[in-house]
């Protein structure tokens, strides 16, 4: 791309980070001329960890191993978070769950470019391996990357990007991240996790909370929560090992390349569920006011429509728990807020039937935290159940079925 197409103001920003990627990177190699002058070990294994950034896909954050050996001509950044738009059937394996994901590698100067254009913080720990370890990771990363190698089936938190750092660093360590943390229960859940790091996102979270089921509820250990890059950073910072008989950190060095702009998100989990709730009230006044307004628009079409729309939306949550391998979807309890069945009930004549249906399952999915407590869904139940309520409602209060008569009038206030 020429100059004269870039804005200047943007260009002069991009050209400003690039050159502040430079002077971060000198100023954070003082070890690398002392490696060089020791003959004995040229190679150094850094663990990169990246900020979370502004596209939904990247609220988790992402993590790398940078590996730097001039006996091996490297000063590349090895990467597992490649996806291809391209690849055979994508949208169809990203909805059964086979989604493949691939590694490679790149020389770190374009890619630490490529991290803080996008204005994600660039954090770098040196690990202390010894050269035997140091070559080990290497030649795995190397293989890694082959094309006959490189592509993996990914899962959102059993085998994603951050899982395969974890263990190629095991790999490194003889077992030792897995002996030491498969024995460490975490604090919080993968829901936990989901939930913190998608909060500022409103749409995205409702999305998650009400795809995901119980299975992500469970408890779990260190070890399965580095599927959070920070949380394996925050780990290795605090591992020690034993070189040559003696303890000594896992981590020798710990930069700051970049610093990001974004906001952090929160570091624990907390009571969202109402800001559902103001929405879900203010829908249904909105919907009072219209029918106030709008004579033609009566609360049984109103309802009739949601009804049709939630159903739907619970036939994709079955679509999910029998059809595809998202593991995570399946015992999904929202089912008691969106369900198939809704589509039925709109269309049922007896509607005092329908009614009391629609009030009897929203009763038990009030009940369901405390009748069922293996999966949360106070932020679903906050958006939805009014929902449901006020249209089991309008449906139980129908006066007869001579109003549901073709070129019968509906009433306003029914």
């Amino acid at each position: 791309m020429y100059w004269t197409e870039i804005p200047v103001a943007e260009a002069c920003l991009r050209y400003a980070r690039r050159i502040f990627l430079c002077l971060s990177l000198v100023l954070a190699w003082p070890a690398y001329l002392q490696a060089e002058a020791t003959p004995a070990s040229t190679i150094e294994v850094w663990l990169v960890t990246y900020g979370p950034g502004e596209i939904y896909w990247q609220r988790f954050g992402h993590n790398a191993i940078w590996i730097r050996d001039q006996d091996l001509g490297l000063n590349h950044v090895f990467n597992f978070g490649f996806f291809d738009f391209e690849q055979e059937a994508f949208f169809r394996r990203f909805l059964q769950g086979k989604l493949l994901y691939f590694s490679a590698a790149q020389p770190a100067e374009r890619e630490f470019s490529h991290y803080i254009d996008e204005n994600r913080s660039i954090r770098a720990q040196r690990l202390n391996l010894s050269t035997d370890q140091s070559l080990r990771l290497a030649e795995y990363l190397l293989s890694e990357v082959r094309p006959e190698n490189r592509d993996y089936l990914y899962d959102y938190y059993t085998n994603n990007c951050s899982t395969r750092i974890r263990d190629a660093l095991d790999l490194a360590l003889d077992g030792k991240l897995a002996e030491e943390y498969q024995a460490i229960s975490a604090k919080l859940s993968w829901r936990d996790h989901t939930r913190r790091l998608t909060v500022s996102d409103f749409w995205l979270y409702l999305g998650l909370e009400t795809g995901l089921g119980p299975g992500v509820d469970r408890k779990i250990n260190r070890w399965e929560e580095f599927f959070i890059p920070s949380e394996l950073a925050s780990a290795v910072e605090k591992t020690s090992v034993t070189l040559n008989g003696v303890g000594q950190p896992l981590v020798l060095d710990d930069v700051m390349i970049y610093e990001s702009s974004l906001e952090s998100p929160p570091a624990a989990v907390a009571q969202w569920w109402p800001r559902y709730l103001l929405v879900s009230v203010s829908i249904l006044f909105a919907c009072w006011l219209a029918c106030f307004l709008l004579p033609a628009l009566t609360p049984l079409r109103l309802v009739r429509a949601w009804l049709i729309v939630a159903g739907l939306v619970g036939a994709a949550l079955m679509f999910f728990w029998f059809f595809t391998d998202h593991r995570v979807a399946r015992f999904n309890l929202n089912l008691l807020v969106f369900n198939p069945l809704w589509c039925f009930l709109a269309v049922l004549k007896q509607k005092r039937m329908a009614g009391a249906t629609l009030l009897t399952l929203s009763a038990l999915a009030l009940l369901s935290p405390v009748l069922l407590p293996v999966q949360y869904n106070l932020d679903v139940l906050a958006a939805v159940l009014p929902l449901n309520i006020a249209s089991g409602l309008v449906l139980f209060r129908r006066p007869s079925r001579q109003a549901d008569q073709p070129g019968a009038p509906e009433a306003v206030g029914q």
